[in-house]
């Protein structure tokens, strides 16, 4: 068996806390996705930390190499410089399949299920249950099964792994965290996200996959990122614990942004890229959005050093949205 390769020179937890931002090139920054880098790069340096640049690009079809240059010239330009190297996903597949292929082995399972195939069988699901007079006006939760949960019918098949897409159990009870935005979290990663597509048949890796392994060989211990990852934090929390990887200390699901119409803001929602022409007044603008104290408006550099002196995770605390102006 080959010798799994880790960026460091051995899982033994950093003591430097380490922090990372991790976008995805499917478009250009904009003020969400500039809210979460500025404030993970602040909270991480006013702990005296690392804050380490991924690009999480293992989506081939909607991941595009000029998004990415445009991010590194963003960041470079209000100031946001990272440690290290940057890591892009892409280059590391053959990483992320050594794991499947070891200490993830056990939990992972061929599967041939097109969507056309969980289609027709939750509508004979629901025929089934009408037939048993089981009453479909009652709340979802109570009697409607979550579509979104895999109903494991190539667990036992014995598929051929590599012809097929790969799925991953997740643990079937709940796991507790603590986190410092949103306060303290229970979920069952089973009846959450069920038996996840770890790996496409045409071999792209699954996101929370790939990131729980990097999170872990780099030795992450703080991560601050967006409101919409926190339905997979166990799961990423079992992955890494399945992988015999260091898993995070702390946490951090940072309020969503949302645009005028209340709608949060996303590239599927058009929002448009972040203008960079006058960075030391986006800094301010992404600031007071974050509801941070008032910085002086001076060079990014400085503004960010007075930023980081006077960061506060308190006025964010049990926030689930903010409104942004534009």
């Amino acid at each position: 068996m080959k010798t799994i390769p880790t960026d460091t020179p051995s899982h033994t937890k950093s003591s430097q806390p380490i922090g990372r931002f991790a976008p995805s090139p499917t478009g250009e920054l904009h003020l969400g996705s500039l809210t979460t880098a500025l404030a993970s790069f602040c909270h991480i340096k006013s702990l005296g930390g690392q804050w380490l640049l991924r690009i999480e690009d293992t989506d081939t079809e909607r991941c595009d190499r000029q998004f990415t240059e445009q991010i590194l010239m963003d960041l470079e330009v209000l100031g946001l410089h990272w440690d290290g190297d940057v890591i892009y996903q892409s280059e590391r597949i053959d990483i992320y399949n050594e794991y499947l292929s070891s200490s993830l082995r056990p939990l992972t399972y061929g599967c041939q299920c097109s969507r056309k195939d969980l289609e027709q069988y939750w509508a004979q699901e629901e025929i089934n249950r009408h037939h048993n007079n089981v009453n479909l006006t009652q709340p979802c939760n109570q009697t409607q099964p979550n579509r979104q949960r895999y109903p494991r019918r190539c667990v036992a098949s014995g598929l051929d792994r590599q012809q097929h897409k790969l799925r991953i159990q997740l643990p079937d009870y709940k796991i507790g965290f603590h986190d410092g935005i949103q306060g303290l979290q229970w979920d069952n990663p089973q009846q959450t996200l069920g038996d996840m597509v770890a790996r496409r048949q045409d071999g792209m890796i699954n996101y929370i996959l790939a990131a729980s392994i990097d999170d872990g060989l780099q030795q992450v211990t703080h991560i601050m990122r967006g409101l919409d990852i926190l339905p997979m934090t166990t799961a990423q929390i079992s992955i890494m614990q399945a992988a015999q990887l260091p898993t995070i200390d702390h946490w951090y699901h940072l309020p969503l942004i949302n645009n005028t119409d209340g709608q949060k803001l996303s590239k599927q929602n058009l929002a448009q890229p972040i203008d960079t022409s006058d960075p030391s007044q986006l800094i301010a603008d992404a600031l007071k959005l974050l509801q941070q104290p008032k910085v002086d408006i001076d060079t990014p550099a400085n503004m960010l050093k007075q930023a980081i002196a006077q960061w506060e995770n308190t006025p964010l605390r049990g926030k689930q949205q903010l409104n942004s102006p534009y």
